[in-house]
């Protein structure tokens, strides 16, 4: 409701209450305040998208973490507007003083919210939704001072020049969602891939506090008493030393947070234009662990025995023309060139930054044995999806769907009906596809409802699982996934066009097709065999 201006209450000093008294022209100061709403709308959206994709980096899960940012932003937006109608009076003290604040606490956001993840995370016991208490706190925080700017940017505009409420509120709004779609543009194509999470986070709120500043000391200076002034002078310097100071440690604090979250061993962090990349060890002997944003892809204690559980039971019959759909680090490559029958292999992946590491990176192109050197190996950088909407048909023997995790939400397309129908399209008839469908037995829902996607889009399935070697070791730096007392497997879906299965071998081992029932039962580790001189991995299966 758009209450009309009410008058002074008794005692309201007139100057705060009558015509501003401006150093410029009306209409100049009247767009100068449009452009003020403008800029603090772009970075109160910044704000919150920035608080959107370190949450969904660091906890996981984007569309709850989405979700919860943007409705506590919301409700607080509401709660700071009526709060503001306290402050009409002194809008221009207000207005100074709600930026300064909405500067600090959104610019220091980011970095507080890794710092707790980073050094408080795995507590457990009451701190173990410590992170997300605090995203809560930040999004309520930064929604009440949002929220709080806009009665008093209207009491604003209002001052210095009459207009009926409707047409005052279309020039404010206009403004104010100009800034916030520019904001949106600014945050993932210029903010986070030129200057990173924190440091973005940071020169938005210098940009936030200096609009601000430069409005009421400026253009409403007169209204403001001497004391006033200099305090808000005096707030908005303070503020910007503090920005200032955390932009200059930046880089010292990421690269700390960052060793405790992955531990001492960091190599490589770099942020590609797809996602954050992160290399711990893989020289000197130490194991190679590679990081996408945030979700643990290869595991050096681990990595074999997963990429073998992948490649090679689809290996087992005609397997002269291969795709990989996915798999940039090289390591599904480098188990598929074992096979001497193969004489070409694809492969499409969407991050050109991976596939660079995994060309010249020391740790990465010798885990996977510098497979992009082998001639027989072709590489497209696209997305996989979209690649399959314009391959040809019956091009090959074998795909393998080296993708990331189907419990991230960004990957769901890659697990749909129309992706597995556009897969069996480029398959010949008696061609096999192998799904990674995710842990089996922590996420059996998950699991089976890939199984069920690919049956729906014509194939057979033929589902095994493999464990890993640490039955407590976290598919990621979130802490509580390491959490879960239950054993630590991949599940993998073996698929061919048509009503029959593929036969599911590893050498003279047949393991048992998983079902709904017997995945409850206890686990029976197959003996290890080899497979073409090559170590198997060890597979398990129910007894029924």
């Amino acid at each position: 409701m758009i209450e009309q201006h009410a008058p002074a209450p008794p005692g309201a000093p007139p100057s705060r209450t009558g015509p501003a008294r401006l150093p410029v022209r009306p209409g100049t100061g009247r767009f100068l305040v449009l452009v003020c709403v403008f800029v603090c709308a772009a970075c109160g959206l910044v704000y919150e998208l920035e608080l959107v994709a370190f949450a969904s980096y660091l906890m996981g899960d984007s569309v709850t973490q989405a979700s919860v940012v943007l409705s506590v932003m919301v409700f607080a937006m509401g709660i700071g507007s009526l709060a503001a109608k306290r402050l009409r009076w002194h809008a221009a003290a207000g207005f100074g003083a709600v930026e300064s604040a909405l500067a600090l606490v959104g610019g220091c956001s980011a970095m507080a919210l890794y710092a707790v993840f980073a050094w408080t995370g795995g507590w457990g016991g009451v701190w173990a939704e410590g992170p997300r208490c605090l995203l809560v706190a930040f999004s309520l925080a930064i929604g009440l001072l949002i929220g709080a700017e806009v009665p008093l940017l209207m009491e604003l505009i209002q001052r210095i020049r009459r207009q009926d409420a409707g047409g005052a509120v279309a020039d404010l709004f206009a403004a104010d969602y100009v800034g916030a779609l520019v904001g949106g543009l600014a945050f993932p194509f210029l903010l986070l891939p030129f200057l990173g999470q924190l440091t973005g986070a940071l020169l938005t709120g210098t940009v936030n506090v200096v609009a601000g500043g430069a409005l009421v000391l400026g253009l409403f200076r007169r209204d403001l008493t001497r004391r006033a002034r200099w305090t808000l002078l005096l707030v908005g310097l303070t503020v910007l030393v503090v920005l200032a100071s955390a932009a200059a440690l930046a880089g010292d604090f990421e690269r700390a947070a960052r060793r405790a979250v992955y531990g001492k061993d960091v190599r490589v962090a770099v942020q590609t234009g797809v996602q954050e990349i992160v290399l711990t060890g893989g020289t000197g002997g130490r194991p190679l662990d590679l990081f996408l944003d945030g979700r643990l892809r290869v595991g050096g204690r681990d990595e074999q025995r997963y990429h073998e559980a992948l490649v090679h039971p689809a290996l087992t019959g005609t397997d002269a023309r291969v795709l990989i759909l996915g798999g940039g680090d090289g390591l599904a490559a480098r188990e598929v060139l074992r096979h001497s029958r193969v004489r070409r292999l694809d492969v499409v992946e969407l991050d050109a930054g991976l596939l660079r590491l995994a060309r010249n990176d020391p740790g990465l192109s010798a885990a996977n044995g510098h497979a992009y050197a082998d001639p027989r190996v072709h590489v497209t950088t696209a997305d996989a999806l979209g690649w399959l909407r314009g391959a040809p048909g019956a091009a090959y023997d074998v795909v393998i769907a080296d993708l990331p995790d189907p419990g991230i939400t960004a990957s769901t397309k890659l697990y749909s009906q129309e992706f597995y129908g556009l897969a069996r399209h480029v398959l010949t008839p008696h061609g096999r596809l192998v799904v990674h469908a995710g842990p089996v037995t922590t996420r059996p829902r998950v699991f089976w409802t890939v199984d069920a996607t690919l049956r729906a889009a014509g194939f057979a399935t033929d589902p095994y699982r493999v464990l890993g070697h640490d039955s407590g070791f976290a598919a990621g730096p979130d802490r509580a996934t390491g959490s879960s007392r239950e054993p630590h497997d991949w599940g993998f879906l073996l698929a061919a066009p048509g009503r029959t299965p593929p036969p599911l071998r590893l050498g003279p081992v047949r393991p048992r097709t998983l079902s709904r029932a017997g995945l409850a039962a206890d686990g029976e580790a197959a003996r290890r065999t080899r497979v073409g001189g090559l170590r198997a991995s060890t597979l398990v299966h129910p007894r029924y």
